[in-house]
């Protein structure tokens, strides 16, 4: 039978139509919004674990002094500039004294006076205390001659008399003295408080340091308690560090850590926890801890950026898992979990994690589970997925199948 030439450019039309659907068919299905999504798995596997904490944070000086007067006044001299490096002991910078040394040699004339006054009580007390014992002499002589009754009564009343005004110039004598000491006492007193204010006049270096800052320029008025002049000891820096609250257990003292500098991003410097602040940052929820630099490199300086990775104590027999599989559904923390080819989100209960991407599991998973760790979109218990072995594949990779 002889098919017509219309019958046949129909059926060549239909054939075309229908290979045209099914390739569309076929891209919608491979390419297309219904196409599979590409997935990389990992799995759940046992092994040693070490937790590390990473925080940011500034180079300080553990040990540090601010130098200024406890009264104000006028700089008068400034011996040193930033940078320089003093020994303990030394003369930084003088104040103006104003009127001290005219004050001190005040005191000094009072005091001498002092001396003098007591010298002359002295003296007085001696003179009264002979006039005393010849007064007591007389009476005793003048009561045995009356007791024979060769002088009257008028006579014997008259060398008391004697006697007790003696009495009363050696007590006067006694008081001056005492008056005249208390006199010397105050004076020397008020020299100390003075010369102490006089040498609170000069700064000096409390420690061997170096100059960090200037504060201010000879010549300028200062008040009290006012920094003329900072000082830091270069052999005592640390690294005040932020950490997260929620990554924070464990952290104790004596910790290992590594620092990376700003000015040395690829020269880890060793470290270790020196302190843990007892008062943490409530408004960015991060504790606060103080790494003491092993081995200082030359160079710093104060308030350089570091970068800090602190090992918190090893954990032996963990279940670990890629922290980039973890996912929020409704509510929970879990992991979409492959089995048999087909997606089950399963919540998971999860510890401490470490630098290099690991977490470990608590509770949820076992041992041997696949896990998926990156999808190319949001994932849902019935989206058909393809595993691959990475995202971006490099130009004629093959894909993996499921």
């Amino acid at each position: 039978m002889t098919v017509s030439p219309a019958l046949k450019r129909r059926l060549l039309l239909g054939g075309s139509v229908a290979l045209l659907a099914l390739l569309f068919l076929f891209v919608l299905l491979r390419t297309g919004p219904l196409a599979p999504v590409q997935v990389t798995v990992a799995e759940v596997k046992p092994g040693r674990f070490t937790p590390e904490l990473f925080g940011i944070g500034t180079l300080e000086a553990r040990h540090h002094w601010m130098l200024g007067p406890t009264a104000p006044g006028r700089l008068l001299t400034l011996q040193v500039d930033v940078g320089d490096r003093v020994r303990a002991g030394q003369l930084l910078a003088e104040m103006d004294p104003v009127d001290l040394d005219q004050r001190l040699q005040a005191l000094d004339a009072s005091i001498a006076r002092a001396s003098s006054v007591q010298a002359a009580a002295a003296a007085q007390q001696a003179d009264a205390r002979a006039r005393r014992e010849l007064a007591l002499s007389n009476l005793r002589r003048q009561q045995e001659l009356a007791r024979q009754h060769f002088i009257s009564a008028g006579a014997l009343e008259a060398r008391g008399q004697e006697l007790a005004s003696a009495e009363a110039a050696l007590e006067s004598a006694r008081a001056t003295a005492q008056a005249a000491a208390q006199d010397a006492l105050r004076a020397k007193a008020e020299r100390a408080a003075l010369q102490q204010q006089r040498a609170n006049a000069r700064l000096i270096a409390p420690a061997d340091a170096v100059v960090s800052a200037r504060e201010a320029e000879p010549g300028s008025t200062v008040v009290a308690g006012q920094a003329v002049l900072r000082l830091i000891d270069p052999t005592s820096l640390w690294a005040r560090v932020r950490l997260d609250q929620g990554r924070s257990a464990g952290l104790v003292p004596g910790l290992p850590a590594r620092l990376l500098l700003r000015s040395r991003p690829h020269e880890p410097v060793p470290a270790r926890v020196a302190r843990v602040e007892w008062l943490s940052d409530s408004v960015t929820e991060e504790r606060i801890a103080q790494l003491s630099l092993e081995q200082i490199p030359p160079g710093l300086s104060v308030g350089e950026m570091v970068e800090a990775s602190i090992e918190l104590p090893a954990i032996e027999d963990s279940l670990l898992l890629p922290a980039a599989s973890l996912q929020r559904q409704g509510g929970a923390t879990g992991v979409w979990r492959l089995q048999d080819g087909r997606l089950a989100f399963a919540p998971v209960q999860v510890g401490a994690s470490s630098l290099d991407g690991q977490v470990q599991v608590l509770a949820g998973l076992k041992s041997g589970e696949r896990v998926v760790v990156y999808s190319q979109k949001p994932l849902s218990a019935d989206s058909r997925i393809q595993v691959v072995e990475q995202l971006i594949r490099p130009a004629g990779a093959a894909r993996t199948g499921p």
